[in-house]
């Protein structure tokens, strides 16, 4: 998508009905989906985490930016949206979403638009409530990777990102195994769960404002 009809397209995106579980679901591991009918946050105390979904222009295409993170915790080697956990002085979920973006690729806190929050998400294995929010930026960044966090910066052209196919994966974790799960390939990265779950979201928005 050209990035001047991306822009184009922000006030749409900020005012659309998002479809919350309804996109979740189609990408939730089986035993995630009944768990997601059951599940009451409050009793679980969750720790709550604020993570980026960032647009740039990149030539005169929009792009989104993943990473993989590094082979090591919970969620080792894993896909992700540059983000991480609430700290006190963020205030703000959204603060959040945007101080972790710059501490894991480098891009300038002050440089990120916010266009809107997407549907929270609760994590399991980690127990994490996680609060997307999407962004864009006006120029091509320079992307600098926190190596301790960060193995590989992820660059997919919006269009490439619209029209991903679902997949299914026996997905094994460093905590559990899944059998036949919904997932997406993304540069030859099996993008699964959560971070699956919250791009389900982002595509049916984007794609509700393209239609």
């Amino acid at each position: 998508m050209d990035f001047d009809l991306f822009l184009k397209n922000v006030p749409k995106i900020q005012n659309i009905r998002l479809p919350a579980q309804q996109s979740h679901l189609k990408m939730a591991p089986m035993e995630r989906a009944r768990m997601l009918k059951l599940w009451n946050y409050a009793d679980l105390n969750p720790k709550k985490a604020g993570v980026m979904a960032l647009f740039y222009p990149k030539g005169n295409q929009t792009y989104l930016i993943l990473i993989k993170r590094t082979p090591r915790g919970i969620h080792s080697s894993q896909i992700a949206l540059p983000g991480g956990q609430f700290e006190k002085t963020d205030l703000e979920l959204q603060n959040t979403a945007v101080r972790e973006t710059f501490e894991e690729i480098g891009v300038e806190q002050n440089k990120i638009q916010l266009v809107r929050e997407l549907s929270e998400i609760y994590v399991p294995p980690s127990n994490f409530l996680v609060y997307p929010f999407i962004g864009h930026l006006d120029f091509e960044p320079i992307f600098i990777r926190q190596e301790d966090e960060v193995a590989e910066i992820i660059e997919i052209p919006l269009n490439d990102f619209l029209n991903l196919k679902v997949h299914t994966h026996n997905i094994k974790a460093s905590y559990s195994e899944f059998p036949g799960v919904p997932s997406y390939i993304i540069n030859d990265n099996i993008v699964w769960g959560a971070t699956a779950m919250i791009l389900s979201e982002l595509r049916d928005v984007l794609l509700k404002v393209e239609s």
